[in-house]
């Protein structure tokens, strides 16, 4: 039984190294393949698959499949004792082949179904341990993507104005022609569904209701990046309209998450909202106009949040399934190999020199910083870097560092060799492949000329975020914990500003409310006396009448008799 993970964690790994060499041989040679396959013809018109490799496709396909085979090799221990193994395998090779797909489409009805098996395959995913919690979870996640399909539909039906749905031939065009402008828009829209940008960040942090192995790939590589390449496919249709609005959202995304998980104590939830801080980082950018940038960062933030989510899933795993951090602390005596990489996975999404973080997200501050922007995108940027420090912090503190709370004493131990072996593919690409695709990705290296008081400014904004955090999460037997004493900030904070509220009762509750009404007032109401019950009751009334005359009794036979006889003398 568990040999399938074998089998396809091996095969993913080849095939990534493999498509990870073809990839640097089509960039050093500068080459793009379309493949076309004529599937059939109707009424002599083709209906073409057409199939995009360039070096962009084929290196995210390789990363992404790396991932898979790591996850796959990880679950195979993490996921041990389950009696579905084989089904929850196969339900993440079918999420990778539909992120496969989406990769390497250039067309949007080949986009929509892979987007679509996405959507779909992550349902049956985040509701796979069937309880009340996961299946609310999978329909926020399902009707919040679905918003995005429709997004895509609508688009697809817009380009029958052009010869064929291949919109990378189009974009150009796109962004000159007032009339097609609204299919950007509508990809824009389908991207924000998909990445969890404002207002439809709620379904991200419910979606930690999943197995850890598949929050490790979701949440990482697959689906919420797929809004992101999508993007960055497209960027060259986005008008100065479009890219204004884009920057404000995510930036406000990269703002809110950072706080929401400043002030969260589910271990899945802060690393989420920490995916979705990161979203928010790579689609302003993108909104900058630096698509390759975006590019390099989601590829560095696919390795290191992959290898956090495998820490995280390891330490629940050995803590008896328990995600409140409230409940850890200490965990670096009893296992200090997971310490460590949650530690390294950390400092490189922090941005600490060296590490693999460090290459995308400095270069894309500094970027930013080159820029003529105004005073708000500075601020939001910045303090979105200490917030991504305050909160790595806060969360290393609970964990390893902190006092030995209440379940450290239960026997805690490292266990399980083939969760280590499995994060141990991860971790020299989390230290080295920043450096790595830096060089690889940009020929020519940025030169980027700042002042000194702004080329310190993201390392001084990492040093005020580490003591912050650590002031905010302090706690010993006679403390108040900080964050506790302002509860309704706190509250409202790490509800990410009441999104879910608003996306779940907002949308649900007075259609709810007012369909009661409907029914009471007119269904069981008045309608009900003067509509249907009132036919009921005069034909009821009318047929006991006719009853009476059809029982055959003697008098009123006679009775009719005689008035028969009357009306024939007259």
């Amino acid at each position: 039984m568990l040999n399938i993970c074998l089998v396809y964690s091996y095969f993913f790994v080849f095939l990534s190294l493999f498509l990870f060499s073809i990839s640097t041989y089509f960039m050093i040679m500068d080459l793009t393949y379309f493949l076309e396959f004529n599937l059939l013809m109707i009424n002599s018109s083709p209906i073409v698959m057409t199939i995009l490799f360039d070096w962009m496709s084929l290196l995210f396909m390789s990363f992404v499949l790396f991932i898979s085979g790591m996850v796959i090799f990880y679950s195979r221990e993490y996921m041990e004792g389950d009696l579905n193994l084989n089904r929850f395998i196969m339900l993440v090779v079918m999420f990778v082949l539909s992120m496969m797909l989406l990769i390497i489409s250039p067309n949007l009805i080949s986009i929509l179904l892979g987007w679509d098996g996405l959507g779909l395959v992550s349902y049956c995913l985040v509701i796979y341990y069937q309880n009340v919690k996961s299946y609310n979870a999978g329909m926020l996640t399902a009707l919040s993507n679905r918003v995005g399909d429709v997004a895509l539909l609508m688009a697809i039906a817009w380009m029958l104005n052009y010869g064929s749905w291949n919109y990378i031939f189009y974009l150009e065009e796109l962004k000159n022609d007032t009339y097609m402008v609204i299919i950007t828009y509508l990809v824009l829209l389908a991207a924000m569904t998909k990445s969890a940008q404002i207002p439809f960040s709620s379904w991200l942090p419910a979606a930690m209701a999943a197995p850890t192995p598949v929050s490790s790939l979701v949440h990482s590589s697959t689906l919420v990046t797929a809004g992101v390449y999508l993007l960055i496919r497209f960027n060259y249709a986005f008008g100065s309209t479009l890219t204004y609005f884009l920057l404000f959202i995510s930036s406000m995304t990269m703002f809110m998450s950072g706080l929401g998980a400043s002030f969260e104590f589910d271990l899945k939830k802060i690393i989420a909202l920490s995916t979705l801080s990161q979203l928010g980082l790579m689609m302003s950018i993108l909104a900058l106009g630096s698509y390759k940038l975006a590019f390099f960062h989601l590829l560095t933030h696919a390795l290191f949040k992959a290898l956090l989510f495998m820490c995280a899933g390891n330490v629940i795993h050995n803590l008896g399934n328990f995600q409140d951090i409230r409940y850890m602390g200490g965990l670096v005596k009893f296992m200090p190999l997971t310490c460590c990489y949650l530690n390294i996975s950390n400092l490189s999404l922090c941005g600490l020199p060296f590490l693999s973080g460090f290459y995308s997200k400095d270069l894309i501050v500094e970027v930013m910083s080159m820029g003529y922007l105004n005073f708000y995108i500075y601020f939001i940027f910045y303090v979105s870097i200490g917030l991504t420090v305050c909160y790595s912090f806060r969360l290393v503190y609970y964990t390893c560092v902190g006092d030995n709370n209440y379940l450290s004493l239960s026997g805690v131990s490292e266990s399980g060799f083939t969760m280590l072996k499995g994060m141990s593919g991860l971790i020299f690409l989390v230290v080295f492949m920043g450096s790595l695709l830096g060089w690889i990705i940009f020929p020519c290296p940025y030169v980027i000329i700042l002042p000194f008081s702004l080329k310190i400014m993201a390392l001084l904004m990492i040093i005020i975020g580490a003591w912050i955090g650590y002031e905010m999460s302090k706690f010993s037997l006679s403390f108040n914990n900080l964050s506790l004493q302002f509860y309704k900030l706190s509250w409202f904070l790490s509800g990410m500003w009441n999104m879910p509220v608003i996306s779940t009762f907002g949308i649900n509750l007075y259609p709810i409310v007012g369909g009661s009404l409907l029914y009471k007032s007119l269904d069981q109401g008045w309608t009900e006396y003067f509509g249907a019950q009132k036919m009921y009751s005069l034909l009821v009334s009318s047929s006991k009448m006719s009853q009476v005359f059809m029982y055959n009794s003697i008098k009123i036979f006679f009775i009719l008799m005689v008035m028969w006889l009357v009306v024939i003398m007259l």
